[in-house]
């Protein structure tokens, strides 16, 4: 069992920063895959970015290319979503996942937090 904890998200201009971080209670997260999606008002949950275990290789969606930055410190537990040059459209509640494989999915997670509102305002 993974229990993930999101934090660092609130209200921010357009073109500002946050830095998002999910920590892992108990277990380690080296073994496992993390991903960052987001879901807007009724939209549904988007991929957003994803790191495989070591943080060697990462991938992003298009609209985040370039503005977001996924990172992670096992042994701190914790993974990290930089965003800049936020955009109202980023506007969501932020979920971070954990599984044994990388994906762009949210069927493919089977870990997940309860989620951080982050609000761009224009």
């Amino acid at each position: 069992q993974v229990q993930l904890v999101e934090s660092g998200g609130g209200l921010v201009q357009a073109g500002g920063s946050l830095r998002l971080s999910c920590a892992a209670l108990g277990r380690t997260l080296s073994n496992y895959a993390m991903g960052w999606f987001r879901q807007a008002p009724g939209k549904e949950r988007e991929f957003v970015a994803a790191t495989i275990w070591s943080g060697t290789n990462t991938f992003y969606a298009d609209s985040v290319k370039g503005r977001f930055t996924i990172s992670r410190d096992n042994a701190k537990k914790t993974v990290y979503l930089q965003m800049n040059s936020l955009k109202p459209e980023d506007t969501a509640v932020y979920y971070c996942a954990a599984d044994s494989k990388i994906g762009r999915l949210v069927i493919e997670y089977h870990y997940w937090g309860q989620g951080t509102q982050v609000t761009v305002s224009s």
